[in-house]
């Protein structure tokens, strides 16, 4: 009998964030035996222009890296923003895809963008794409001080905003012209912190367009920075 192929877990992260979000998360996945391949999608790197980059450029990203490292047995996550590249992706790579997991994440609807979700959110991306002279959406302290990590320590709130960059703004813009992952046949979950307060609309919402409950984590919406254990389990419980 052949040796069933080995699970690699493809992290996508959400907006203004690179890699380096999914890097504690990884590590413990790996500890368990696991490979994991963060991702950072284009525009969200030192010497990666933001100029004239749409959505599909992301979701290329993402399907570039797993068919460029022949992966098969992927579980895909995608955090908060990284809902919309991870859709897109899952389709394009059904036959390698074992799981797709939505953590904190936007399970986007078929010709909905990211600024359509919440019309309030909408409004403030708009403004800053049409003030920013590259195109983009920034973050600012604030939002990272009372939205992204509502409670956490200043030093972290700190560190977290240096380590970000703006979001090409078509990527918020954008839509993508799919169906849900369970609609196309994909296995998929939503795992939800307790405590996130930052999403376009509550995660039950979301996981409801999954056809799925969510599953409970502890922390807020960057969980994945300071709770990794609990998300790293919450993913592999899920295998």
């Amino acid at each position: 009998m052949g040796t069933a192929p080995e699970t690699t877990f493809v992290l996508v992260p959400g907006a203004w964030l690179g890699a380096w979000s999914w890097h504690p998360v990884a590590r413990v996945l790996r500890e368990h035996g696991h490979r994991a391949l963060t991702v950072t999608v284009p525009g969200l790197s030192y010497g990666s222009s933001p100029v004239g980059l749409r959505l599909r450029d992301a979701v290329d990203h993402v399907v570039g890296e797993v068919v460029d490292r022949d992966l098969t047995n992927v579980v895909l996550v995608g955090h908060s923003w990284g809902g919309y590249p991870v859709t897109g992706a899952a389709h394009r790579l059904a036959d390698r895809v074992r799981h797709v997991v939505y953590y904190n994440a936007v399970v986007p609807e078929r010709g909905v963008s990211m600024a359509e979700e919440n019309e309030a959110y909408g409004a403030l991306i708009r403004e800053s794409i049409a003030a920013a002279s590259d195109g983009t959406v920034p973050l600012t302290l604030d939002a990272v001080r009372y939205g992204l990590m509502q409670g956490e320590p200043e030093e972290m709130h700190e560190l977290v905003f240096g380590l970000t960059l703006p979001q090409p703004g078509r990527y918020m813009t954008d839509a993508l012209e799919v169906p849900s992952v369970t609609e196309a046949g994909l296995d998929a979950s939503y795992v939800l912190g307790t405590d996130d307060t930052s999403l376009a609309r509550p995660g039950t919402e979301f996981a409801a367009r999954l056809g799925v409950e969510p599953h409970m984590v502890p922390g807020g919406h960057m969980a994945l920075l300071n709770h990794p254990e609990d998300i790293a389990t919450a993913l592999l419980k899920l295998l």
